[in-house]
């Protein structure tokens, strides 16, 4: 499959992409707010499945203050005026099952684009029951929009790993640890990044060893920043 070699390698060797941008939230009567700046990498290794592909990743990121880009670690919320403690994202794993059907592909001069547009929406493993302000509602729902660019000439090349460079949009409900309980709107990310052999040593500090490479095998179930919280939350309180 083309895409594997651009998303990843298709040889197994593990890869690792960085992005950077920022998070927006927006309100029905207000916004959109600059709230953050966002960090992050993730390590992949695409591995070959009777079905198809398994592609085996956990990621991190960091939340930075907008303006100055430094890393936060607490954050003054200014649409509720309350101080909450930065839960950054270390998610492990992170797997996806890859079949042979092709990726929506498009041709834009010497590139190709590949697209991968992920709507979801299933039961939150934050209940508002149980967790009133950190859940805005019993269902989560998302909208994660991907563009993976690369050169034409190196994908005919047959290389199993593609150079790549990729744009990424995300909207989702408010963050758990942000506290904004049912209030109406939601999080806008943008971003961009690529495949590099260089992590910024101030990401390499923060991630620890382990989110430099990639799992070795498939496990599940896949952490998100809401199940994380959850877990969090059910030891604090054991």
């Amino acid at each position: 499959m083309d895409f594997i070699r651009v998303r990843a390698s298709s040889d197994g060797t593990e890869t690792i992409s960085w992005w950077t941008g920022d998070v927006y939230g927006w309100e029905p009567d207000g916004g959109p707010h600059h709230l953050f700046g966002f960090e992050g990498l993730n390590v992949a290794r695409a591995v070959r499945a009777d079905d198809g592909w398994q592609l085996l990743t956990r990621e991190a990121a960091l939340y930075l203050d907008p303006v100055g880009r430094d890393v936060l670690d607490v954050w003054d919320n200014p649409l509720t005026g309350r101080r909450t403690e930065v839960r950054h994202v270390f998610n492990d794993p992170v797997n996806q099952r890859l079949g042979d059907r092709p990726v929506p592909v498009t041709r834009l001069g010497d590139q190709v684009v590949f697209n991968v547009d992920v709507r979801l929406a299933y039961p939150s493993p934050l209940k508002v029951a149980d967790y009133p302000d950190n859940s805005a509602g019993d269902t989560y729902r998302a909208l994660e929009l991907f563009q993976f660019f690369a050169e034409a000439a190196e994908l005919g090349s047959g290389m199993a790993d593609v150079p790549s460079v990729f744009s990424w949009c995300r909207v989702s409900p408010w963050l758990p640890w942000m506290a904004m309980a049912q209030r109406p709107g939601g999080l806008v990310y943008h971003c961009r990044g690529g495949k590099t052999a260089e992590v910024p040593e101030r990401l390499r500090e923060r991630v620890g060893e382990r989110f430099l490479h990639a799992p070795e095998r498939w496990s599940g179930p896949n952490m998100t920043s809401w199940t994380a919280y959850a877990g969090r939350a059910d030891t604090v309180g054991r």
